[in-house]
């Protein structure tokens, strides 16, 4: 039997016939605009209503403001950062700034993966973290695309062997048909890609579970929307397209 993790996002669960298996190391991937902190969020934040610690790394946006658009939704996780069972990992300030000193796990270096994976190490170790979330992985490798496997397998690394279940955010551009970055898609156990594509002059929004090791899946593009209340997938809305990728 496979240990599955659930997501706790509505439809999603369901199309993965049960949720993601424990360990894996799933790559989100998808343009601008898609969903994907949305959804790494409520992975995370799900997690924490079913008693399991979870990390945020952020290393596009403020830890600040991450913590702002979580209770956007309704996830206000400062009660469970205050117990010990989530934690924001700062890659992104570098320590400067008065916020930035507030923040307990932070990268002095947002340019050495190796750096950030120590800071990870502890915060999973003291907080005993079963989700992790990285957003976005891309940023480690926007400007040497070179190392994306590489580092993306240095993430696998140190999250499966600490038994976490992690979601990396991947950024691809709009008419991307990869996952972005070399050889990423065969370094990750998982992938799931978010799109928004114009069909009949509206914008709609689908996912596809691209590969998923340890389970069967379906096969199908969901149809998926974003409400005020998170992400929520339509196992019964296939949407037809063109497009491949």
């Amino acid at each position: 039997m496979v240990e599955r993790v659930k997501t706790g996002i509505p439809g999603f669960d369901e199309i993965l016939h049960g949720g993601i298996p424990k360990r894996n190391v799933v790559l989100l991937s998808g343009g601008p605009g898609t969903g994907k902190s949305i959804f790494s969020m409520q992975f995370l934040w799900n997690g924490l209503q079913m008693g399991e610690p979870g990390i945020y790394v952020a290393l596009e946006e403020h830890p600040v403001q991450v913590r702002i658009n979580m209770k956007n939704f309704g996830w206000d996780v400062k009660q469970y950062e205050q117990e010990g069972k989530f934690a924001i990992v700062d890659a992104f300030t570098a320590g400067i700034g008065e916020a930035a000193k507030r923040e307990k796990y932070v990268v002095k270096d947002p340019d050495s993966v190796e750096e950030l994976v120590d800071v990870l190490r502890t915060a999973i170790k003291e907080i005993n973290a079963q989700r992790v979330v990285v957003d976005s992985v891309s940023t480690l490798y926007l400007t040497k695309p070179s190392v994306a496997r590489s580092v993306v397998l240095q993430l696998k690394k140190v999250l499966s062997g600490m038994g976490t279940t992690s979601i990396l955010v991947s950024q691809v551009s709009v008419t991307e048909r990869g996952f972005g970055g070399p050889g990423v898609e065969h370094a990750a156990d998982g992938i799931v890609r978010l799109d928004l594509d114009e069909i009949n002059g509206e914008l709609v929004r689908s996912l596809v579970i691209w590969k998923m090791r340890g389970t069967s899946h379906s096969m199908k593009r969901h149809i998926f929307d974003i409400t005020d209340k998170g992400i929520v997938v339509y196992p019964d809305k296939v949407l037809k397209t063109s497009r491949f990728g």
